[in-house]
Parts: C-alpha cells; structure tokens; sequence
C-alpha cells in the first residue's frame, strides 16, 4: 500500500502512482514472447506512468475549450492483458474528464483466459463506468470490430486506437479542434506522410518542404497508417463507416483514406498529438482461411482506382481472376456521394506518386518504423549465387507479401531482380519488400515481408567472403541442389562452400 507521500514522490520523479497489479500480469515470459513478439520486463508492465514528451513547439499551442466529447474505441484480439490495460490507463489518466466521453473496448473473441473473466472483474472493480466492453460471438477482424465499436458509441467524435499504444499529455486536443472547424476532417497522427505503392501497401513519406513551413501545425497526407485516427461519428457514418466486406485486417487504411479525400474531405497528420505505439517484429496472429490483404485490396482497386488498378494488377497478375465479394453497394456508395475520379486523387493529392513502368526506377521500400530518415542504400544489383550462376528473385511477383524467393536466369533488364543493400543490412527487392526470416520457424526458406526497420529477421550480413549471412538465426543462403529447376534456397550452417557464396552485381 503506498502512503500519500510516497505517492507525491513518485509524481515528483516523473511516475505515476502504481495501479494494483494483476497476478496475470505476471505470467511466464516465455509465453508472452511466443505470443507477442517482444519479452516483457518488470517495467514494461507497469499499468501507468508519467510520459514527458511533449515537443517544444507544442506546449505554447492552446486550444478552445468548447471542444467535442470523445469515444475512443479500442478493438483487441488475443491482446497482452498488460498492454491493453496501459492503454486503457494512459487514455484515462491524460485525458480532460470532460472531453473523453466513454472508452469501448471491443473484444474480437480472444482466446486468452486473462482476457475473459480476469478482464471483467478489473473493468467493475478498478476502472470508472465510462470504460464499456464488448464482446465479439465470434472472430469479426479489426475492420468489423471497429464497426461495432463505432455502433456503441455516443461521442461526438470517434477516436480509433490500437490495444497497444500510450498517450501522451493534451494528446486529444490537437485531434479535436480541427474536427470542430471542418467536421470533414479526418486526423492522424504519426509526423512524416502517408503514402502507398502499386502493391498497395501503405508507405510513409518524407512530409514535402512545403509542408514543413509550421513544424507543429497540420500535415495534408494522402493516406493514414489507420491504427489511430479521429473522425466525427457522424461524417464517419455518412460516408460509409469502414468496407464491412474486408476480412479481418489490411488495405481498409488505404480504402478509407482514398475515399476520403475523392469524395469530399481531408486527412490531416497533427504532429502535436503523441501516441507512443508499439510495433511488432511479426504478427501474433494470422488471417484465418485466406489471404485478406489481396481480397481487401482488390475490393479497395475495383470500388475507388478505375483505370488505375491496372497498375495493381501489372504487380499482382495473379489476382485477376480471385474472387473479391460482392462491391455493389459500395459502388453506389462511391456514386451517392458524387466523388472524385482516382485520376483526380492522384493529381491534386498525391502528385508524387509514379506510374509504375519498366522505365521508372523502383519506388522506395515499404517502411513502417522509421521516421523521416531512410537508410542509406550501399549498393544495388542483382544478387548471383556462383555455384548455381542464377539470381535470387520472387517465386511469384516482388509485391507479395510472404513470397517466396528462388534462383533463376540472371537479366540485367529485368528490374524485379534488383536488390538494394542498405546501411541497417537490409536486402529489399525492386524497391517493394524486405528479405525476410520466419522467428517462429526458422526452419522455414526467407520469404518477402514488408519492412520493419527493427534488424532482427530481416538484417543480413553480405561478407567480403561472399557469404549470405542471416544475423538472427546465425546461418547462411544457400542453394542445395544447383541443377533443379525449382531453384528453391534454404538455410544452412555457413561452411564456406560455393553454394553459400553470393555476389551483389550491379
């Protein structure tokens, strides 16, 4: 039990008084890193400290005070019990009680037993009655589950977070305000620009020099992460809340920023809103049945990209003929509100966006955890193996995620087999998608993955030996049969053979 002066001194020292601890919270480490992805630390499940972050520019910026109230929905799924309450806590403790209306958190019918009864009680005995919980029948996926969060809610703008986030001081305010002067904007917040490429991956952008003349003031940007933004409950419902016939999660960032911008508003980033986020080296979790970021997406390019969903398919041909669903009533959707042609979007929004064709260089890799500043590219070519005398390239196109990568003929033409070895070690094909090691199964061949700027499975060591050298699971590239015609790779224990050794020829 802390005394009253203990708790002052821990304010003093820039903590937060101990919220009681649950005994879940202090599960095996192991099963959380398995699940998770990151080891907790006796730190790392402290459910609330004093976050002192906020930037210089910002702290002078004031805001009105007859701002609207807030619903922030938080949508989980097999979430850490530790990482959910920090969230839940942070929101509750460095937010105006009279700007936050309630907190929905939506269950998507976890599996974890901490997550059910233990989650219950801790609501009714040590959170406040504005925090509600939700309870999925069955797996709906973060699109559905933010729908039905966004159903319960009676705030007069919708906040949408992710069940792994802190907030920071006066973080809402700079969301609200714009909301309240154009209640057709839509607001993010991470400081460099959203953007995507012809795979339709969503990208971060270096924020143009002619946005940059007010370092703490708005950022137009032509898409948005999608894991925390906020938008007025009701435009959200006017303009067609989320795709309910996406699955699960990925490409909805992208469907809802296009949409909008073409069909009436606009997506500002507010650097003076800080929510601190935690970015996984993998996914907890998978996509049950299917691959939803193609479906999602092909649904996002035959609604929104006319024309232009050429370019998709000029990267994923494959997808032509997968089935997508039923769109028609997002069709008429994109009719009623009379929108922009994607051509439009592309010239008056995103500018910089490249047609993709044999004569353009590649776009820049997919990063998501980087900031502004982009590693340093060392050298560019074609990845030879000398025992094989083929090239490492894409089993099937350079844009999909999870692809696997063989060696073929080696063409000095063909730009889908030019790799670019940057200065964290990374190896990225085209300019698309990082080569990639499972940390689950490591005994699986690498694959192509977005990259996440974390080294880790995707650092790999190109020595003056030749040698192909993954970091984390300490073995080298290797082709084991040279004459198949499959040209599969795998990991092997560096013995210094031919079929380990690489050369990057530009």
């Amino acid at each position: 039990m802390w005394s009253r002066r203990s708790r002052s001194v821990a304010a003093r020292r820039g903590r937060g008084a101990p919220t009681p601890f649950p005994s879940q919270c202090s599960r095996d480490i192991s099963a959380l890193t398995a699940t998770h992805g990151t080891p907790p630390s006796r730190a790392s499940v402290r459910l609330t400290d004093t976050w002192r972050g906020t930037r210089v520019g910002c702290k002078v910026k004031t805001y009105p005070l007859a701002l609207q109230t807030a619903s922030v929905v938080i949508c989980f799924f097999n979430e850490a019990f530790s990482a959910l309450l920090r969230t839940v806590h942070s929101v509750l403790d460095r937010t105006p009680s009279y700007l936050l209306h309630e907190i929905i958190l939506v269950d998507d019918n976890s599996e974890l037993d901490d997550l059910k009864q233990d989650l219950d009680a801790y609501i009714q005995t040590h959170l406040p009655d504005k925090v509600k919980l939700v309870r999925n029948n069955k797996r709906e996926g973060l699109i559905r589950g933010r729908m039905i969060g966004a159903s319960h809610a009676t705030g007069e703008v919708l906040v949408f977070l992710d069940s792994h986030c802190e907030v920071n001081e006066a973080w809402l305010q700079p969301l609200l305000s714009p909301i309240k002067e154009n209640r057709r904007t839509v607001v993010s917040l991470p400081i460099v620009r959203g953007g995507f490429n012809w795979g339709l991956h969503f990208k971060w952008d270096p924020v143009p020099v002619s946005e940059l003349n007010n370092p703490s003031g708005a950022i137009r940007s032509p898409t948005m992460a999608g894991g925390l933004f906020a938008m007025d409950r009701e435009y959200f419902n006017e303009l067609g809340q989320y795709d309910s016939g996406m699955d699960i999660w990925g490409g909805e960032n992208l469907e809802i920023s296009f949409r909008i911008w073409m069909c009436g508003g606009q997506l500002l980033i507010m650097p003076c809103s800080r929510v601190g986020h935690i970015f996984r080296k993998r996914r907890p979790y998978g996509s049950p049945g299917q691959d939803t970021m193609a479906r999602n997406s092909l649904r996002l390019a035959h609604v929104w990209m006319d024309e232009y969903k050429e370019q998709y398919f000029a990267l994923r041909p494959e997808l032509r003929s997968r089935e997508y669903g039923d769109i028609s009533d997002r069709v008429a959707l994109r009719e009623r509100l009379q929108c922009h042609s994607f051509k439009w979007y592309l010239d008056h929004v995103y500018p910089e966006m490249q047609l993709s064709s044999p004569q353009n260089k590649p776009q820049p890799p997919v990063f998501f955890n980087r900031g502004v500043k982009r590693p340093k590219v060392l050298q560019r070519g074609r990845l030879r193996n000398l025992l094989a005398k083929k090239c490492l390239v894409a089993q099937g196109r350079p844009s999909q995620k999870g692809g696997a990568v063989v060696v073929r003929t080696c063409d000095s033409q063909d730009p889908e087999q030019e790799w670019a070895y940057d200065e964290e070690h990374e190896l990225i094909l085209a300019g698309l998608l990082c080569l990639d090691m499972s940390e689950i199964r490591s005994a699986d061949p690498p694959r192509l993955m977005k990259c996440h700027g974390s080294g880790g499975s995707q650092q790999w060591s190109l020595g003056k030996n030749s040698r192909l050298y993954q970091v984390s699971v300490g073995q080298c590239l290797a082709v084991p049969d040279p004459l198949s015609h499959k040209g599969y790779v795998a990991m092997a224990i560096c013995d210094g053979s031919e079929g380990q050794q690489w050369q990057l020829e530009g």
